[in-house]
Parts: structure tokens; sequence; C-alpha cells
């Protein structure tokens, strides 16, 4: 494989393992080469990065590797979360967001857990919505990002704080209705979030 198809496989890599990123040995079990072909092909990806029609960078941290957007662009990002969005925020989205909401700090595959399905999407859609952000990074393989809810949430619940969400009903087998507290509460004010984005 030529070093520029080997660039693309890397920059591919590196999208796909999103906010968990990936490491320079994972890669090299992927491409089955080197670590130092790989960090030969990190730093062309990286030079190609700087130039300023390009709008990705690569970011090293405890040595895992992500690809992210650059902060000298940050304030267009900004402007985007600003944008009125037109789609109605999906159940998913609304699950991911009770899931963290009262679990919180919680990393993504601890949500995957939880749901039995990936999070990806809504993990995405709920950040760009500002509803959750980044809190930090689990102490365990990897260093997984932590996930909790941001100041929106509260504005757009009309929370003064988390102690004010209603507490979840104790399990049981008679608990098959919708009626309990906890999904009255984000009943109620999913429609008011999507109002609020819809303006």
């Amino acid at each position: 494989m030529e070093i520029e198809e080997l660039k693309a496989v890397v920059e591919g890599l590196l999208f796909a393992s999103g906010d968990e990123g990936i490491t320079i040995k994972q890669v090299c079990k992927v491409l089955e080469v080197s670590e130092s072909a790989v960090e030969h092909i990190l730093e062309e990806l990286t030079y190609d990065y700087e130039r300023k029609d390009r709008g990705l960078m690569i970011m090293k941290s405890h040595e895992v590797l992500h690809l992210t957007t650059k902060p000298e662009h940050s304030n267009y990002f900004k402007k985007l979360l600003e944008l009125p969005q037109t789609s109605r925020m999906s159940q998913a989205a609304l699950e991911t967001l009770a899931i963290i909401a009262y679990q919180q700090p919680i990393t993504r595959t601890e949500i995957d857990e939880i749901r039995g399905v990936k999070s990806d999407r809504p993990v995405q859609t709920l950040t760009a919505r500002s509803l959750i952000e980044e809190v930090g990074r689990k102490d365990s393989v990897g260093r997984p990002i932590l996930f909790g809810t941001s100041k929106d949430f509260l504005t757009y619940f009309g929370l003064t704080s988390l102690g004010e969400l209603p507490p979840l009903p104790e399990p049981s087998e008679e608990d098959n209705t919708d009626s309990n507290e906890a999904d009255l509460f984000f009943e109620r004010f999913s429609d008011e979030i999507e109002n609020n984005f819809n303006e």
C-alpha cells in the first residue's frame, strides 16, 4: 500500500474512532505496519492539516490520538450551534439525555450498555445542541470521555441545579406504564427543548 493510501486509511481510522480516539499501537495492528511507519504517516498528516485550506488537526492526549477541528475556527462552530434546528429531537436523543442526566458522569460505552444500542449519533446531537458536554476522562484503559449535562440543559428544563431532577422510581414488576415521574418530566419538557431550537 502506497503512503498516500496509508494516510487516507489512518485519517479514516481517526475519524471512525470518534471521541474515544485511537492509539498508535492500535493503528499498527490494523495496518500491520511498524510503529515508526505509523509515526511517519502521522507526521505527514499533521503537516497536511497545518495548511490553511484544511479544517482539521490531530490532537494527542495521554497517548490517544483524536481528529478534531482547529481552535482558530471556533467562532464559526459557535455560529452553527446558534442556527435554528429544523429536525425534531429523536426519541433516542431524549433517552440518551435522560441516561446522562441521571447517571453522569458517564462514558459513551456505558450509555451504550444501558440502552443496548450504539449511542454515537444521539451523543453527537446532544453535544451539538449544547445540552451535554465533556466533563473529564475516566481513569481506565483509553481514558474515555465522560459526559455530563451542561448549564444549557438546566436552563432549558427550568432547573437551578441537578438536585431538582425528579427522583427515579424504584423498579417494580408493576412499573409497566408511562406515568412515572421521570418519564413525565422528560415528556413535559421535550417539546420545550425543541421549541427553543426551532424558533
